[in-house]
């Protein structure tokens, strides 16, 4: 969400050729919404640069891909197929549509799927897991120049955004054009609802532009509908369809042996924790166990080397001795590979003051998970599994203990994983119902 809204009206032309379809769509537009937004969004940057810069530098996002951001790039080709445009922001969005674009992929009408991310870390997954079949592009900064940019190079036939990626100027300038606006997977915790509640007159049209929503559950499209979006219904989450039950992952056994991790030795792996958490679970770690632990963020990772005394770095290619303790991730897109190691998997970003990670993963790996208190992110996903009995939730005073019971307990993690993945096997099928009305909405647009 950004500064300013406002309404316009939808060219009903059939022409599909972008620049001059918004051309002829100016003067039925207001001007005044594109203007105000933008200038919103350089009053933004310019003073929140100096938090904003210093922190890219730090942390080396400055050596992103800057033309790109700003909407630059290739033309993507038009063909006679119709043309889906997948935007997933980031890893967790890109890694949720892999069943949905290998079903639309599929699909006797064969559209075509260019699937777009913003962040860097997303950019990169989507280009490993799609890049081969699909065309992969960067979406931009949500300036008018840069999203009109972007939509004359990509020239899509339906905008499909995931979770809750929805931006004033894209959205306005997707129905100037008579793109239709599909929301899947669509996400929007209590949390976020509070903030948009707060600045209900800025974001009202803007939701009123989706053409369909497609909610992870009851309440969250209550939530939708509330803000404004007109046709919302019940899919389910993508993210239970996303996952591949198995006991093996490929790459695991070498994961153990660069890292030289023993055989036998009870390990806990600890995925996409936040600042602090490490320090908790080094002081809640069993006496001979390890911990393998995947910070969230690459900025991260020298704070928490620092809080663990001998920790081996992946990143650094090194091997632990047999009195090593601590195993650091520090690296991108092995975390799977890690989980596949694990006795137990405690989750991060759920005991410190942040809004919890997705079990989903670790579960369907026939793990035994713990989570914390702090789940807002993940709060449907988390409270079917602890329903199901397929996780543990406890406090971070309960982690020692917790800890301690499930490693000398085989049958208690075993119990536990069998009923994550009972609840996930009943939990699956959104995918089909997301692909029926994409490929539905297609067909109205072609």
């Amino acid at each position: 969400m950004a500064c300013s809204d406002g309404e316009e009206s939808q060219v009903t032309d059939d022409e599909r050729t972008p620049r001059s379809v918004v051309e002829r769509a100016a003067p039925r537009v207001k001007r005044s919404a594109f203007v105000l937004t933008d200038l919103c969004y350089f009053a933004a940057a310019l003073l929140t640069s100096p938090i904003w810069l210093t922190r890219m530098i730090a942390t080396g996002k400055i050596k992103t891909d800057w033309s790109a951001r700003f909407g630059d790039g290739a033309i993507v080709p038009r063909t006679e197929r119709s043309r889906v445009l997948i935007h997933a922001v980031s890893v967790g969005e890109v890694n949720a549509i892999r069943g949905l674009v290998e079903r639309l992929a599929a699909d006797r009408a064969r559209p075509e799927v260019v699937i777009s991310a913003m962040t860097d870390t997303g950019f990169a997954r989507a280009t490993s897991l799609f890049g081969e079949k699909h065309t992969v592009v960067r979406t931009p900064f949500d300036f008018t120049f840069a999203q009109r940019a972007w939509f004359d190079r990509v020239m899509p036939d339906l905008l499909v955004l995931v979770e809750l990626e929805l931006w004033p100027n894209m959205t306005r300038l997707a129905a100037a054009r008579g793109i239709p606006i599909c929301v899947v997977n669509g996400r929007l915790s209590e949390r976020s609802m509070r903030r948009y509640r707060r600045a209900r007159w800025f974001v009202k049209n803007m939701f009123a532009r989706i053409t369909v929503v497609l909610a992870q559950s009851r309440a969250i499209a209550d939530r939708f509908g509330e803000l404004g979006a007109e046709e919302v219904l019940l899919s389910g989450n993508m993210k239970w369809d996303s996952v591949a039950m198995t006991d093996e992952v490929a790459g695991s056994a070498q994961l153990r042996e660069d890292f030289g991790i023993p055989k036998g030795v009870p390990l806990v792996v600890a995925g996409s924790t936040e600042p602090g958490e490490e320090v908790l679970l080094r002081d809640a770690l069993p006496a001979g166990a390890r911990l393998l632990i995947a910070p969230r963020k690459p900025e991260w990772f020298d704070g928490v080397a620092a809080n663990l005394p001998g920790c081996v770095r992946r990143s650094k290619k090194e091997r632990g001795a047999d009195d090593t303790r601590f195993y650091l991730l520090d690296t991108i897109g092995e975390l799977r590979m890690a989980y596949a190691l694990a006795d137990v998997v405690v989750m991060g970003r759920s005991f410190g003051k942040l809004y919890g990670s997705d079990p989903i993963e670790p579960a369907s790996l026939a793990k035994a998970v713990i989570i914390g208190p702090r789940v807002a992110d993940f709060r449907d996903v988390v409270e079917t599994l602890v329903k199901a009995g397929g996780i543990r939730q406890i406090e971070a005073a309960q982690l020692p203990s917790t800890l301690t019971e499930l490693l000398a307990d085989p049958r208690a993690r075993a119990m536990i994983a069998m009923k994550a993945r009972e609840a996930i096997r009943r939990e699956q099928g959104a995918t089909a119902r997301t692909a029926e009305v994409i490929l539905a909405l297609l067909t109205t647009t072609g």
